[in-house]
C-alpha cells in the first residue's frame, strides 16, 4: 500500500490542476443535486419485532382512519391571565381555529378540545391533537405554513398558542458552532506550522470534503429515510478528521522537505508514509460507523453511514487533493515566520528539547506513578457511568424558547407530566368470544396501576374485535415510573389472555421510545465487544504485536468509561449544568453511548496509529524500547496534540446548541477526544511501553508466518527508496528552509528512509538480508527520473 500511495502522492503532484478541477467539478454536482432535492429528514424510530411495533402495524390494518403511523401535531391554546378559554370570545376563536385546521392540506382528523376533555381544570389551557395522513417526513409545506397560519392567528387574537409533536418543524440550527470549531482550529494550526499557508491548506480541504459530503448526504434524503441528527454528526466528525489526515500529511510533507528532498519527491514519500497511516486510521473509523447498522434501527443505521461516508471523503480528499494542493503551494508552505522564538531555534538550529520530549522523559523515568495515578483517575470519573439512564428525546429536550419546549411546559403545568406522553393501549380480542368484556376487564386492570392519572373508555374497530384505549400517565415520558408504567401494563396482558382469550398490547411514541432505549441498552455490551475485538485484530495486524493491541484497547475502554461518566454528571445528575447551558437534568439520550463508542474507537485508533508507529519505526531501526518512546514523541507529540486540540475545539463548539443530543455529542465526543489523547495516548501508552521494553514488541514466530504484512509503516517503500540508492546524501534544500539539526544517519531513522540500521530479532541483532525488491528500485528510479524531465 505504500509503495501505491507514494507513486500516486507524485502522480497527483505533477497532475494537481486535473486533479483540483475534478474535485471543483464533483462539488458543483453535489450543490446543483442539493439544491434541487426535495428530501426531508425524520427523528422516528422503527424497532421491527417489539410490541410497539405489532401494535402499529394491528392499529394500521384495523384503525386506518386513525392514521398510528401518520404524523402529529399538538397545538397548545393558553387563555390570557385571568380569563378562561370557554368565554364566549376565547371559545369562538378556538371553533374558528379548528374548522381551519380540519381543511389544511394532509389533515386526517383534528380534535375537538371542549369535546373531547382536553380543557384543564382551571379552564385556562386546553389543547387539540391534528393528525396526519401522512408520516413526518411526508408532510409538505403546505401544510407547515397552514399549522403556522393558524398559531399566528391565535396569538393575533390574544392567545398564547404554542405546537409540538413530530409534525412541527424545527428551527434552524445555528452555525455558530462550525464556525468557532473552524477559528479555533486554524489557530491551533498556524501554531503548529509557524504559517498561513501550511495551516490554510488542511481548513480548504476540509471545507471542500466536508461540503461534498453533507451535500451528498443532502441528495440522499430524496432517495432512503435519513435522521435529522445525520448531517450534523458528519459534519462534526467529516470536519475534525479532514483536519486532522490533511495536518498528518503536511508535517511529513515540511519533514521531507527539510530533509532535502525535492518537493514532488516529498509528496510521495508523505503520502506513502503518513498516507498509509491516514488510510489505515480512516478504516478503523469507517468500520466502527459503519458497524453501527447492525444494531438494526433505522435511524442509527442512517447516522453511523452518513458518518462513515464523511470520513471516507475526509481520507479521498487527504489523499488526492491535498497533494495538489501541496504542488499549487510550492516552497511558500516552509516559511515559518509565524512560530515563536523558542520553536524557531528548535526547529532551524536544534537548540532546546520539545515540550513533547520532556514530558516522555518524565514518563519513562517514572512509568509505574504516573499509570497508576492516570488509570485511577480514569476509573473514578467511571463511576458516575453506573448510574446512566437512557431516553429517547422529546420536547422536552427541546430548547427553552423553542414552540415545542412551551408546549410542552403549557401542558405539564395544565394537565400533569404525563398528558406529554400518552400511552395507546390496544386489545386484540380477535380470539376472544366475548371482545367488549375482555376490552372491560382491561381497562379495570389498567386503572388500578398506580402510576395512571386518566383511563379512557376502549373504542372499537369496525369489526368490533380490536379495541383502543386511551391511557395517561401520572409522570413524565422520559421518567423511570412511566418506563414502569409501561411493563406493568404489559406484565397484565398474560393474566388478561388467561381470562379472555384476548392480548393486550402498549404502544404509541412514548412506549415505542421505551422500546427502542432498552434495544439500544441491551445492544451497548455487544456492540462493545465486536468493537473491542476488531480493534484488537486491526492493531495486531499493524504493531505486531500481542500486547500494544491489549493495551490500546484497554486504553480505549478507560476512555469511554470516562466519557460516559462525564455525560452522566453534566446531563443526568447536573453537576456544571449552568456552565454547559442546560436548563435541566434527564437521562442520557440513548442513541449516544452506541454512538460514542463507535466515535471514540475509530478516534482511539487514529492516535494509536499517529504515535505508536513512529515508536515501532524507532525501535525497528536499533533504538532501546524507552528510546524509542521518546523518538516517537520527537516526532508524532505535536502533530497528536495539535489534532487532539484542533478535534477538541470542533467537537466543542457543538455544546452552543440548542439541541440536547447535538450539546451531549458536543461534550461527549470532546471529552473523549480529551481523555484519549491525553491521558491514554500521551501518558499511559508511554508508561506502559516503558514498563514492557521488549517485550511489547514480541509475537509468536508461528503467528508471524501466517499473518499478512499490511505494510501501513511504509516498510517496503523504505526498502524500495534505499535500494534506489538516491537517498544516500541530501538534496540541496529550498530557499528560506532550514536544514535539519540531525546527522544523515539519524533524518534516515527518523523519517523513514533507511533501510539498512540495525533490526531487533529474537536472540539478538541480525544482519539484514539482501533486498530482493531491488530490480523492481532500479525500474521505479528510471520511470521517477524520466517523468522529472517531462515536468
Amino acid at each position: 500500500m505504500a509503495t501505491f500511495l507514494y507513486r500516486l502522492g507524485r502522480l497527483v503532484f505533477r497532475r494537481r490542476r486535473i486533479v483540483l478541477m475534478l474535485w471543483i467539478a464533483v462539488l458543483a454536482a453535489v450543490g446543483i443535486g442539493a439544491m434541487s432535492s426535495t428530501g426531508s429528514t425524520t427523528d422516528s424510530f422503527t424497532l421491527p419485532g417489539t410490541q410497539s411495533q405489532k401494535a402499529i402495524d394491528l392499529l394500521g390494518e384495523e384503525f386506518p382512519q386513525a392514521s398510528a403511523s401518520g404524523a402529529t401535531a399538538r397545538v397548545v391554546l393558553e387563555a390570557p391571565e385571568g380569563q378562561k378559554l370557554d368565554s364566549d370570545a376565547n371559545k369562538s376563536e378556538i371553533e374558528s381555529l379548528l374548522a381551519e385546521l380540519r381543511t389544511a392540506p394532509q389533515v386526517a382528523s383534528v380534535s375537538d378540545p371542549f369535546t373531547g376533555g382536553l380543557v384543564s381544570e382551571d379552564g385556562s389551557i386546553a389543547y387539540t391533537q391534528v393528525t396526519y395522513k401522512v408520516a413526518k417526513s411526508d408532510v409538505s409545506n403546505a401544510a407547515h405554513d397552514a399549522l403556522n397560519k393558524v398559531a399566528e392567528e391565535g396569538r393575533d387574537a390574544g392567545l398564547t398558542v404554542s405546537m409540538g409533536g413530530d409534525a412541527v418543524e424545527d428551527e434552524s440550527a445555528s452555525k455558530a458552532a462550525e464556525l468557532i470549531g473552524l477559528a479555533v482550529a486554524a489557530v491551533a494550526l498556524v501554531i503548529t506550522f509557524g504559517s498561513v499557508v501550511a495551516a490554510g491548506l488542511p481548513l480548504l480541504t476540509a471545507i471542500l470534503g466536508v461540503g461534498v459530503a453533507v451535500m451528498c448526504i443532502t441528495v440522499a434524503t430524496s432517495f432512503v429515510d435519513m435522521a435529522s441528527s445525520a448531517s450534523t454528526l458528519a459534519l462534526m466528525l467529516g470536519l475534525a478528521v479532514a483536519i486532522d489526515y490533511a495536518l498528518l500529511i503536511v508535517s511529513r510533507y515540511r519533514n521531507e522537505i527539510r530533509d532535502g528532498h525535492d518537493p514532488q519527491e516529498a509528496a510521495g514519500r508523505a503520502l506513502g508514509t503518513a498516507g498509509s497511516a491516514v488510510v489505515f486510521a480512516g478504516l478503523t473509523v469507517i468500520i466502527a460507523l459503519a458497524g453501527l447498522s447492525v444494531i438494526g434501527i433505522k435511524m442509527l443505521t442512517s447516522m453511523g453511514l452518513a458518518s462513515a461516508f464523511a470520513v471516507a471523503v475526509a481520507v479521498l480528499i487527504a489523499l488526492t487533493l491535498l497533494p495538489a494542493m501541496l504542488g499549487f503551494a510550492g516552497s511558500r508552505i516552509m516559511k515559518a515566520k509565524l512560530l515563536s522564538r523558542r520553536m524557531r531555534a528548535l526547529e532551524e538550529h536544534g537548540e532546546g528539547e520539545a515540550s513533547g520530549v520532556r514530558w516522555a522523559r518524565f514518563v519513562t523515568r517514572n512509568p509505574g506513578k504516573v499509570l497508576a495515578a492516570s488509570v485511577l483517575g480514569l476509573a473514578l470519573l467511571t463511576i458516575p457511568a453506573m448510574s446512566l439512564r437512557l431516553a429517547l428525546p422529546d420536547d422536552s429536550m427541546k430548547s427553552p424558547d423553542s414552540t415545542q419546549r412551551v408546549a410542552y411546559d403549557t401542558l405539564s403545568k395544565g394537565f400533569g407530566p404525563g398528558f406529554n406522553g400518552p400511552l395507546t393501549v390496544v386489545v386484540d380480542a380477535r380470539d376472544s368470544g366475548d371482545p367488549e368484556a375482555a376490552a372491560e376487564d382491561a381497562v379495570t386492570r389498567i386503572e388500578e396501576l398506580p402510576g395512571v392519572a386518566t383511563v379512557r373508555d376502549a373504542a372499537f374497530n369496525e369489526a368490533g374485535d380490536v379495541a383502543l384505549i386511551g391511557v395517561i400517565p401520572k409522570s413524565a415520558p422520559s421518567s423511570q415510573a412511566t418506563k414502569d408504567l409501561v411493563n406493568d401494563i404489559r406484565h397484565r396482558s398474560s393474566a388478561l389472555h388467561e381470562g379472555t382469550g384476548a392480548d393486550l398490547m402498549v404502544t404509541g411514541t412514548t412506549a415505542v421510545n421505551i422500546d427502542v432505549s432498552t434495544k439500544l441498552a441491551q445492544a451497548l455490551i455487544p456492540y462493545l465487544s465486536i468493537v473491542v475485538g476488531l480493534a484488537l485484530i486491526l492493531l495486531l495486524l499493524v504493531f505486531r504485536s500481542i500486547l500494544v493491541p491489549l493495551k490500546a484497547a484497554f486504553g480505549f475502554l478507560l476512555s469511554v468509561g470516562a466519557t460516559l461518566g462525564v455525560i452522566v454528571a453534566v446531563f443526568q445528575w447536573g453537576w456544571l449544568k449552568d456552565l454547559f447551558g442546560i436548563q435541566e437534568t434527564a437521562p442520557i439520550v440513548s442513541v449516544l453511548p452506541i454512538l460514542l463508542i463507535g466515535v471514540v474507537f475509530g478516534l482511539a485508533m487514529d492516535y494509536e496509529v499517529f504515535l505508536v508507529t513512529r515508536m515501532r519505526e524507532e525501535y525497528v531501526h536499533g533504538a532501546d524500547p524507552t528510546e524509542a518512546v521518546v523518538q516517537g514523541f520527537r516526532h508524532s507529540a505535536r502533530v497528536v496534540t495539535a489534532a487532539a486540540v484542533i478535534m477538541i475545539s470542533v467537537f466543542s463548539g457543538f455544546l452552543l446548541d440548542d439541541v440536547a443530543l447535538i450539546k451531549s455529542i458536543g461534550l461527549g465526543l470532546g471529552s473523549a477526544v480529551f481523555f484519549d489523547a491525553f491521558v491514554v495516548r500521551m501518558t499511559i501508552v508511554p508508561a506502559v511501553m516503558a514498563l514492557l521494553g521488549h517485550r511489547a514488541w514480541t509475537l509468536p514466530k508461528w503467528l508471524d508466518r501466517v499473518m499478512p504484512d499490511v505494510d501501513v509503516e511504509g516498510e517496503k517503500l523504505r526498502h524500495v527508496l534505499a535500494a534506489d540508492g538516491d537517498s544516500g546524501a541530501p538534496q540541496p534544500v529550498l530557499a528560506g528552509v532550514a536544514a535539519s539539526p540531525l546527522p544523515r544517519h539519524h533524518q534516515d531513522r527518523a523519517y523513514g528512509l533507511s533501510g539498512s540500521g540495525p533490526r531487533h530479532a529474537q536472540g539478538g541483532d541480525a544482519a539484514p538480508s539482501p533486498d530482493p525488491m531491488a530490480p523492481r528500485a532500479t525500474v521505479l528510479n528510471k520511470l521517477r527520473k524520466k517523468m522529472s524531465r517531462k515536468n
